[in-house]
């Protein structure tokens, strides 16, 4: 694997890898600094069904806590990339919902600048521990922060650096799974 050097760093970072100085939108909706994760994800059209997972598996008042999180969020595509069955399956069964949906969330706040810091830090593989058990690894592809999960799924973040008054959400392109759950 190739060490990433500082330079690179500061490449990645100037080619927009933050765009927490912006008022960003994710989906179209305005994101507020001032609000949590969970009130600023319910206005996001693009994130309507990671909504409804974190409802169904009670999560809505931790993402309302004080945090700090970083959450990794699937779009409503990533989800779509899981069969209906798998994803009814899912939604059904509260405790493994819950795993699941923790497995995109560590217990710290974590913006771009220091995903790809730790990732350089790390010659090019940071592991990141989630709150759900799971550990993640964030690698770079390009200027893209890329997350594989214990089944080797990837998944890569098309938006990072929504600042929200308890963390900070990155967009995520697919939903991330416990080992053993590879199969949805």
């Amino acid at each position: 694997m190739n060490k990433i050097t500082l330079t690179t760093c500061a490449a990645l970072l100037a080619a927009g890898t933050a765009t927490a100085q912006d008022n960003p939108t994710v989906g179209g909706a305005e994101m507020f600094p001032e609000k949590t994760i969970a009130a600023n994800a319910s206005n996001a059209p693009n994130l309507t069904t990671l909504v409804t997972a974190v409802t169904e598996a009670g999560l809505v008042d931790t993402l309302n806590g004080p945090g700090p999180f970083t959450v990794f969020a699937p779009t409503n595509r990533a989800f779509e990339r899981i069969t209906d069955e798998s994803l009814n399956a899912l939604l059904a069964n509260e405790q493994q919902l819950r795993q699941v949906l923790t497995c995109h969330v560590v217990a710290a706040n974590a913006d771009a600048n220091a995903i790809v810091g730790m990732i350089a830090d790390d010659n090019g593989a940071h592991p990141v521990p989630t709150v759900g058990g799971c550990t993640l690894t964030a690698t770079l592809e390009g200027d893209t922060v890329v997350l594989t999960d214990e089944n080797g799924r990837e998944a890569r973040v098309i938006q990072s650096d929504v600042t929200q008054s308890n963390g900070v959400v990155h967009v995520i392109d697919r939903v991330l799974l416990p080992a053993g759950q590879a199969a949805m």
